[in-house]
């Protein structure tokens, strides 16, 4: 039924009345429209658990390399996307290798039971534009609500499948697409996840200047059907000063199969959050809710691997909630407050530097064998963008969250201080 509904929106998208330029038509050509791009990550990740865990730590260096044509011209534009991804591990190993949150260098990926010593893969689309819309057909990187590729570790995740993206009507974007294969970020191989299969849907449209709003849905073979809602809201009051309302929910629904296999104990989740950001000037100040309830002891299940892991498989960044740090606040009944500062240096003559700090506490928290469990999550952030000179674009990043559960949580979650060193520089060759 979703295949169908795929296809019957394609051709909706495709007959669509242009209401804005062209796109196609002002090609300028395959090669003259052309970008090759290459990001050098260094990348560093130290968990210190606390509930006698062994610590966890991965260190390594990725280069990233991505190449997009431009599409030929006349009424059907031609093109190729391409990515090449190399990342060598810097640290010895030693055990700390192989937490599933840091996931930089799987174990066993070169037949061996320890993490490999390097990576290399590659992947390649071909895409056809008519007008404002793209079909893409290969490996690819989406960024949609319900199926987001990870970007957050050494390397990025892929999955190969087709992607209709249609921007005819200014202000809205359509989607829908499938996709058959995952490539985990730790893993060689284009179906190194283990998806079989993924089909989404969906679209966003900006009403006003101020209001957006978005409505998408999936539905991941043999495992779960998922829908989802955002609305965004800025109000202005001052030059300077600004109040953003967003709200972000998500319905999931698990196969039978998926229920029996993981051991769930139920089939529904519903989480939602509602943050409210108030800007002024250089300051920010976040206050956000965010609650989950259903029947399922997983809570909101998303992203990991269906492959070794049994997970869902639809992007570890497919959750677009407020509470989403080291911990995301996603288990059974959870319910969390979050309260955040954020401040831009550029004021005080340092441009580039900014600093983030957030507090989450949650609680009513249930697992198989308690209720009224709680966690709270301290988060830190400072980034420094280098503004100018050979280094220009080069950003570093340093994280460190402090994590603690209570022993009616311990089932769900673990505590423990994590710190993150990220050091970006990416690189346009052309």
């Amino acid at each position: 039924m979703l295949n169908k509904r795929i296809s019957l929106i394609a051709l909706g998208m495709l007959s669509a009345t242009q209401a804005m330029a062209n796109d196609q038509a002002e090609s300028k050509g395959f090669v003259e429209d052309s970008s090759l791009k290459v990001l050098l990550r260094n990348a560093y990740i130290n968990r210190d658990y606390k509930d006698g865990r062994p610590d966890k730590a991965e260190w390594g260096q990725a280069a990233i390399g991505t190449f997009s044509s431009g599409f030929t011209q006349g009424t059907v534009g031609v093109g190729v996307d391409a990515f090449g991804l190399y990342a060598l591990r810097l640290d010895g190993g030693k055990g700390r290798t192989g937490a599933q949150g840091i996931d930089f260098f799987v174990k066993g990926d070169h037949g061996t039971s320890d993490a490999s010593e390097d990576l290399a893969k590659g992947g390649a689309a071909v895409k056809f534009r008519v007008s404002n819309t793209v079909l893409t057909y290969g490996d690819q990187m989406p960024a949609l609500p319900v199926l987001s590729y990870d970007n957050g570790r050494l390397l990025p995740e892929s999955y190969t499948g087709t992607l209709i993206t249609s921007k005819e009507i200014k202000g809205l974007e359509l989607n829908a697409g499938r996709f058959t294969a995952e490539s985990r970020k730790s893993a060689e191989g284009r179906d190194s996840g283990g998806l079989k299969s993924i089909n989404v849907l969906g679209g966003s449209y900006q009403f006003t200047e101020q209001f957006k709003a978005a409505v998408y849905a999936s539905d991941v073979e043999d495992v779960l059907k998922k829908q989802y809602v955002n609305a965004n809201y800025v109000v202005p009051i001052d030059k300077d000063q600004s109040l953003t309302l967003d709200f972000n929910g998500y319905r999931t629904k698990l196969e039978d199969s998926y229920v029996r296999e993981s051991g769930a104990t139920g089939d529904d989740n519903k989480i939602w959050s509602l943050a409210a950001t108030f800007a002024t000037g250089p300051h920010s100040f976040t206050l956000a809710h965010q609650r989950s309830t259903g029947d399922s002891n997983l809570g909101y299940a998303y992203g990991g691997y269906q492959k070794d892991q049994g997970r869902v498989g639809d992007g570890g960044n497919t959750i677009y909630l407020a509470n989403s740090y080291w911990s995301d606040f996603n288990a059974e009944d959870e319910r969390s407050w979050q309260l955040g500062y954020g401040l831009d240096f550029s004021t005080f003559g340092v441009p580039g530097l900014s600093y983030n700090v957030a507090y989450v506490r949650g609680d009513n928290i249930t697992t198989s064998t308690s209720e009224g469990g709680t966690e709270r999550e301290i988060f830190n952030q400072f980034k420094y963008v280098v503004q100018g000179g050979p280094a220009k674009d080069l950003s570093v990043r340093l994280r460190s969250s402090v994590l603690r559960v209570s022993q009616k949580s311990s089932e769900y979650n673990v505590s423990g201080n994590e710190l993150r060193v990220f050091v970006d520089y990416p690189i346009n060759v052309f």
